[in-house]
């Protein structure tokens, strides 16, 4: 069953981009997509996952003081990965159609955070280097509770808290990824 995002969602999502930069929406992924994905995750081993590395090539590197989760990179060839991918294909697509953002490329991975991992107040993107121009953030947990913490918190060029979004299964996040610092 291939999922298709609406022309009015699309147009939803352009205009908040334009508008502020940013948008949450707790309903973009089908729920049968993000309950696969979640499957696929839990179902994977830990010696499966790589530590998280920040920076791109050759100044990538590993900092734990930075980024302490470990991720696994979504595959086409992957059928849970594969329905999840052609969803962000139809955004990519939809936005480059209506904003004219020149998105060629869509990468994802799955970041698990163990207790006590993190990822430090960080720009999703390196200044002007175009490498990034847009962020997505979508959560797979059932059964998260405020004690659990990990809220996504996105910051304005002030470095003034704007949006603290739970991690909660379903939730999603689309944001300018020069613009906003987040954690």
């Amino acid at each position: 069953m291939v999922s298709q995002l609406s022309e009015a969602m699309l147009d939803v999502i352009a205009d908040a981009l334009v508008d502020k930069g940013y948008i949450f929406l707790s309903d973009l992924v089908p729920t049968h997509i993000s309950q696969m994905l979640l499957e696929k995750i839990q179902s994977t081993q830990a010696h499966e996952l790589k530590a998280a590395s920040i920076g791109r090539g050759i100044e990538q590197q590993l900092n734990p003081d930075i980024r302490r989760d470990r991720i696994q990179w979504l595959e086409e060839s992957n059928e849970p990965d594969n329905q999840y991918l052609d969803v962000m294909m139809q955004l990519k697509n939809g936005l480059n159609r209506r904003l004219f953002m020149g998105l060629f490329d869509y990468e994802s991975h799955y970041a698990v955070y163990q207790p006590g991992a993190f990822y430090k107040k960080h720009v999703d993107a390196l200044k002007g280097s175009q490498n990034r121009i847009l962020t997505t953030v979508f959560f797979l947990n059932p059964d998260w509770k405020m004690a659990d913490c990990g809220e996504l918190i996105i910051y304005d060029e002030a470095d003034i808290e704007i949006e603290r979004i739970a991690p909660k299964m379903g939730h999603f996040v689309i944001f300018l990824s020069e613009r906003f610092p987040m954690k």
